[in-house]
C-alpha cells in the first residue's frame, strides 16, 4: 500500500528591500514576494498563512487534500460573498465625515456626545429612496430615506427618517406585506 504525504507550505522568501524583477517565489512569481515591513496575512482564526497561492497537495501534483484548512475557508468564504440586494432603500448615496458640536448642551441633555464644544464626532450619513432598486433612477417619485450614524464613545447612535410628515403604516406586522405588493417577485429580477 503506498503511503500519502502531504506537501507541505514554506514561506515565501522576504527580501530585504523592495522586491525587483529578478526576486520570484518559488513559482517565478512575483506576487508572492513581499516587502519586509508588510502585515502578515492570517486565518480568521488568527493563525499565519505562510502560502496563499498554492493548496496543499498529496505529492507534487496530486489532488487538493482536505487538510488544508486555510484553502477551505477561502474558498466558503469566495462562495458566500455576493451580498444580495436592499429590500428596501437599495438605491442610495453615502458620506463620510464628523459631527462637531458648536456649544455644549449639558443643560438639556447627559448624552457625552454635547457635553464639550468642538469636540468631533466620526459620522455616516446616507440619503435613499425606499422603493427603488439599485438600478433606479434618482429622479423617480419615491420617499426618500435618509440615516445617521454616529461612532460615540458610548457606542454607537443611529438616526434613521423618512421625508414623510406621517409614516403611512402604524403597525409593523404590516411592513412586508406593503413592500412585497410593491416590489418584483424575488425570482423575477
Amino acid at each position: 500500500m503506498a503511503k500519502l504525504r502531504a506537501k507541505s507550505h514554506k514561506p515565501a522568501r522576504v527580501p530585504k528591500a523592495a522586491p525587483t524583477l529578478s526576486d520570484r517565489g518559488k513559482g517565478g512569481e512575483l506576487h508572492q514576494i513581499a516587502s519586509a515591513d508588510a502585515d502578515t496575512l492570517t486565518t480568521q482564526q488568527g493563525i499565519p498563512v505562510a502560502d496563499d497561492q498554492n493548496s496543499l497537495r498529496q505529492g507534487e501534483r496530486g489532488p487538493t487534500l482536505l487538510e488544508d484548512f486555510h484553502f477551505r475557508e477561502k474558498i466558503f468564504h469566495f462562495d458566500h460573498e455576493r451580498i444580495p440586494e436592499r429590500v428596501v432603500h437599495a438605491r442610495g448615496y453615502a458620506a463620510h465625515g464628523f459631527f462637531e458640536l458648536t456649544q455644549p448642551l449639558s443643560d438639556v441633555t447627559r448624552a457625552d456626545i454635547f457635553q464639550r464644544k468642538g469636540e468631533k464626532t466620526p459620522a455616516f450619513v446616507r440619503f435613499s429612496t425606499v422603493a427603488g432598486s439599485k438600478g433606479s433612477p434618482d429622479l423617480a417619485r419615491d420617499v426618500r430615506g435618509f440615516a445617521v450614524k454616529l461612532y460615540t464613545k458610548e457606542g454607537n447612535w443611529d438616526i434613521v427618517g423618512n421625508n414623510i410628515p406621517v409614516f403611512f403604516i402604524q403597525d409593523a406586522i404590516k411592513f412586508p406585506d406593503l413592500i412585497h405588493s410593491a416590489k418584483p417577485e424575488p425570482d423575477r429580477d
